[in-house]
């Protein structure tokens, strides 16, 4: 199993996973000409590419699945709360929507996915964790806390993916009008570096090759804080944990 990223922050999110002959992307965040360049950075043509997973439909997660999926013939794997809320901009992918349960395991060709209800505004949002039999990968961005369906699921991960979107003093002391900063903190928006590292230490981490901080802040966040928050947990120097950034997202990462 290897995992990359396209790019994560508010201006677009894509990651793709790939076990065996199965490559799958979660979320489509950007245009079509840039998701294929960034597909190529990667080594990967959309052709290649087995489907689309989408997490929720807020636009930096679901505003480029339908002209991808549109040109390339690819299935999209969504909830259904989140199909009724991206319904007009699937219609012309109508034939290639496969609905998912919230709670209900599923496998893509070599790839076993697992998805999980988080806290967010949205209208059924998950996320997912991605299996090879043997190794497993966990995801969780777009959560403004945890529960502890969320922390049973990552338990025990070979790699996570985890959200730092804010420093809580950056988000409450910037620019930002109070309705935002309160949508930004709350219960149902994003993580904070204090909550994702608090979450990190009540999992089991015995078998982590892999920590990934993802969907920081442009505004309200510093990768070095996200950092020093997570590696606090780990107790391991700072370069062993990797920051997925907008612009370059991250390069593959291999799970043994």
């Amino acid at each position: 199993m290897r995992f990359a990223s396209l790019g994560s922050g508010s201006e677009g999110n894509a990651l793709l996973v790939e076990v065996a002959e199965t490559r799958l992307l979660m979320d489509c965040g950007f245009g079509l000409n840039d998701s294929i360049a960034r597909l190529a950075r990667l080594g990967i043509s959309p052709d290649q590419l087995d489907g689309i997973l989408v997490t929720h439909e807020h636009g930096d997660h679901s505003g480029g699945v339908a002209r991808l999926a549109r040109k390339f013939g690819l299935p999209v794997w969504l909830t259904h709360g989140t199909l009724r809320s991206l319904s007009d901009k699937l219609s012309g992918v109508a034939a290639q929507i496969r609905e998912i349960d919230p709670h209900q395991p599923f496998s893509i060709g070599d790839i076993e996915i697992t998805p999980y209800p988080v806290p967010h505004d949205a209208a059924e949002p998950v996320q997912f964790l991605f299996g090879d039999g043997a190794r497993r990968l966990g995801v969780l961005t777009d959560a403004g806390c945890s529960t502890p369906h969320i922390e049973a699921v990552l338990g025990g991960c070979d790699a996570l993916v985890l959200e730092c979107n804010h420093d809580s003093d950056m988000l409450m002391n910037g620019d930002y009008p109070r309705s935002l900063k309160q949508r930004v903190g709350g219960r149902f928006g994003h993580l904070n570096n204090r909550d994702a590292a608090a979450i990190l230490s009540r999992l089991d981490r015995s078998k982590l090759q892999h920590l990934v901080a993802a969907h920081l802040s442009r505004s309200n966040n510093t990768a070095a804080l996200a950092v020093e928050a997570l590696s606090g947990v780990m107790g391991c120097e700072t370069g062993w944990i990797t920051v997925a950034t907008q612009q370059e997202g991250f390069g593959w990462r291999e799970v043994r």
